[in-house]
Order: structure tokens, then sequence, then C-alpha cells
């Protein structure tokens, strides 16, 4: 649950050199992190190709803004090339257009701009559909994503009663600028110690943090705490049940000619069933959709 806007915290901790118990160009579940949707055999669609808007369709390429530190969801391979369960579906969701994917990584900050501007046809980046983001851009949703805290192995950690915690986060996510700070001020405003938030500038950082000690949780997106989990040696469990669950929206320029397109080819690779084998491969079922839907924030 990624968001750009950024608030005050109570505390803020500089990224830590730790070791590197958990790292971003570790392979996927199923042993593949390629950059390729290798998990599907994915055609192009020709009537849904043929509607590209003429700069698309006449450049053959569609330009995807993506910050890849969030992992599984986008990260890094062993060779620094694009990875993860969304790298996989926009790639497939290129082949459904006929178009090649480049991938124009930088920071989270600059991918609604870009895409605003017109520099990038998309973003692809956990973006969470809000009715706030929806006055920016349009979204095309895609999965449904809460939030989930993990603690160490053995120890009991409650969200719902984390006053005097230290918990990490990875910087300008929703958990960094919302949920924590929201759960941090319950505790204050009824006399109890605030919950001290430590900010990284990427998930495995925060991670790591928990798993040498450095904090006592860390909150993030549902896919993004288990597949964590997954990757620390039994080190780490979940800490409560996922709440908060939301949309992840692709945003596109508000208005544009390319959104019904993106919209079709979506929902053709969740119809043919290659939406669900992407999401397999990578052990993210469970957000998965049925309908592609348009700006669900705003819809309620």
């Amino acid at each position: 649950m990624r968001t750009r806007y950024v608030f005050p915290v109570l505390t803020i901790a500089s990224a830590l050199a730790l070791s590197g118990c958990v790292n971003n160009s570790e392979p996927a579940p199923s042993g593949g992190a390629s950059g390729s949707s290798d998990a599907v055999d994915v055609k192009k669609n020709d009537s849904i190709a043929a509607a590209l808007p003429d700069k698309i369709k006449s450049a053959g390429v569609l330009n995807v803004g993506m910050a890849n530190n969030y992992p599984p969801n986008e990260f890094k391979d062993d060779n620094g090339a694009p990875a993860g369960w969304s790298v996989d579906l926009t790639n497939a969701l290129g082949k459904v257009l006929g178009v090649k994917v480049n991938f124009d990584i930088g920071t989270f900050d600059n991918i609604l701009p870009a895409v605003k501007a017109g520099k990038d046809d998309m973003g692809m980046s956990s973006f969470t559909d809000t009715v706030e983001r929806e006055k920016q851009v349009d979204f095309v949703n895609y999965y449904s994503a809460g939030i989930q805290w993990a603690g160490p192995k053995g120890k009991t950690v409650d969200p719902k009663n984390a006053c005097g915690l230290k918990v990490a986060v990875q910087a300008t996510t929703y958990e960094d600028t919302h949920e924590v700070p929201a759960k941090s001020k319950a505790c204050t405003d009824a006399g109890k110690p605030a919950i001290t938030i430590f900010r990284y500038d990427a998930q495995d950082q925060a991670t790591n943090a928990l798993v040498v000690g450095q904090v006592d949780a860390m909150s993030a997106d549902s896919p993004v705490t288990l597949y964590a989990i997954s990757k620390t040696k039994d080190k780490l469990q979940t800490a409560g049940d996922a709440f908060e669950v939301a949309p992840y929206g692709i945003p596109v320029a508000k208005g544009s000619d390319f959104t019904p397109v993106l919209q079709k080819a979506l929902q053709a690779l969740i119809d043919d069933g290659s939406y669900n084998k992407i999401l397999a491969k990578w052990g993210v079922e469970a957000g998965g959709i049925k309908k592609a839907d348009l700006n669900v924030a705003a819809k309620g």
C-alpha cells in the first residue's frame, strides 16, 4: 500500500547498514525471478491491440514507471533486471497488446507525475487506489492487498496493542504515512507510550531491522510481509491477521484513451487463466481479483 504523500512521523531512523538477511535479488519461491512472464504463454490479442492509442502503437513500446524495491511485487533480480509478480503481469499485458515493455525505474514519488505528464504510459508499483489519488490519475484495479504485521518467531506481537513498540516500515508507504501513525496517535490519546516508527528506504532494510532485533515488529502489505517471512529462514512470523484490505491500481493519465484498452487486456489475462498462473508462481493468489475494474476507491 504505497503512498507518495509523506507526513511527519514520531521518530525517524536512518537506514542501517545491516547484515544481508534478506536480499531483493533472491529468487522467487518457485525458483525463478526473471523479468519475463515465463509462468504463462501469452499471445497477442489483435482486437485489443488494434485499439491502442497511436502513440503507443507507433512506438511499439509501453513505458511503465516502477520503483523496484518492494519484493515480491517488484524488485531486482541477480542481474539488476526488474523482477516480481507485478513485473510478470506487466510483461503479460505487453504481450496481449503486442508491444515491448520498457520499465522506467525510478523513485516511487516520481511515478504519478511521470504518468500525468505523459512521460510514462502507466505505472506499476503497488499503488493503493485512493479517492485522493483518483483526482490525479485513473486506476485499473488489478489486486487486493491488506496490511500484515510480522514479529520475531516465537514472540507474540499484537498490532491492535502495539503502544511503546518499535515498528519498521518502508518510507512513503501507506503503513508509514497513515496506518502506524494512526495507531500511535491512538496510544498517546489514551495516555499510553507512542509507537516509535523506524523508516527505511527499501523493504529488505525494514525486514532486516526486525531480523537483527533493531525493532519489535514490521508492517507492510500482506504479499510483501509473507514473502519477507519466507526469506528469513524461520526467524519471523505473522503478527495477527491481515486487515484494511484495499485495491492495488495501475495508474494511467486521467481520461486517457489507453485506460479502456489496458482494462480489456487485464481482463483477457484474468479470463484465460494467465493472471492466476502468475499469482500462483509467486504465492500471492489470495489477493487475486475476477474483474478488472476502474477507480474502485471512488465507488466505495
